[in-house]
């Protein structure tokens, strides 16, 4: 008795909440439509963060870089790197050598970053060298020519010619640089400290300056076949390797015994008949 009554009672309301669900949906839709709005509209004014506002010490950095530092290529370096003839003896170069995916395998980014800071620094510093890089992703001749590999720290001293127009031999040390750890700080020493004279002192044959392919004139020449070699794939050269071994094999052996004998007997056959039309045999 009591269950019926309020289930009489509750009919009404459902009645009127069920016809009132649409408007309530409607408004419900409504303000959804309004959020997204404006939430797009936050996205859209909101400016986007550059790199300069991400890390404005490496930005500052690589702007002093870039004025400081003089590119070496293929085409200047040589007169780039000429000792001026009033300036002090020995002229001091520092070069970075560094590079991208192909020569570098996408690992130079933190010593790049590092040496744009020690640059800005050294720009500061009266006494500092003088500052160069060589990219060998876009000067993969200078960098065969060199035989230059990133990322490296080339410290060169050239001195100035001297009265009677010798001139004294060049110097260059060259610091491997770790690709995670190498600091400022460690870059810095390399001047500051003559850390440089820890590096490997380049000597031989392909001295950029006093080796004797310099000295002929045949560096760049030979900068430019072995950039060509760089450029064959490897499994070319596999296959070139194994035609030569083969050949050289082919001859130490000499011809093959059976082949000559079988030779012989064909040759031995074919000189007992007669020819046609000819004269016969001699044992006839």
């Amino acid at each position: 008795m009591h269950l019926s009554y309020s289930l009489s009672l509750a009919l009404p309301a459902l009645a009127a909440a069920q016809a009132q669900k649409p408007l309530f949906q409607s408004v419900v839709n409504k303000v959804e439509g309004w959020l997204g709005v404006t939430e797009s509209y936050a996205d859209s004014a909101a400016p986007a963060v550059s790199a300069a506002t991400k890390d404005p010490v490496g930005s500052s950095a690589a702007k002093v870089a870039a004025i400081k530092v003089t590119p070496l290529t293929t085409s200047n370096w040589e007169s780039v790197l000429t000792p001026e003839p009033s300036g002090p003896s020995p002229q001091e170069w520092m070069v970075f050598v560094s590079g991208g995916n192909k020569t570098c395998g996408g690992h130079c980014a933190h010593v790049e970053k590092v040496w744009n800071e020690t640059a800005s620094l050294l720009a500061a510093d009266l006494t500092s060298p003088r500052l160069g890089s060589v990219n060998c992703d876009v000067e993969g001749v200078l960098c065969a020519t060199w035989m230059a590999k990133p990322p490296t720290i080339w410290y060169i001293q050239r001195a100035v010619a001297k009265a009677d127009q010798s001139t004294p031999a060049s110097t260059i040390y060259i610091n491997y640089l770790n690709v995670t750890s190498h600091s400022v700080g460690d870059m810095m020493a390399l001047h500051t400290g003559k850390k440089y004279e820890n590096g490997v002192l380049y000597e031989g044959f392909f001295h950029p300056f006093d080796g004797l392919l310099a000295q002929y004139g045949a560096l760049k020449p030979v900068g430019y076949v072995m950039f060509g070699f760089g450029l064959i794939p490897s499994w070319a050269f596999m296959i070139l390797v194994s035609m030569v071994s083969r050949t050289i094999i082919n001859r130490r052996n000499g011809p093959n015994p059976e082949a000559q004998a079988q030779a012989q007997r064909q040759g031995s056959g074919g000189r007992g008949n007669a020819p046609m039309g000819g004269a016969p045999a001699a044992n006839e």
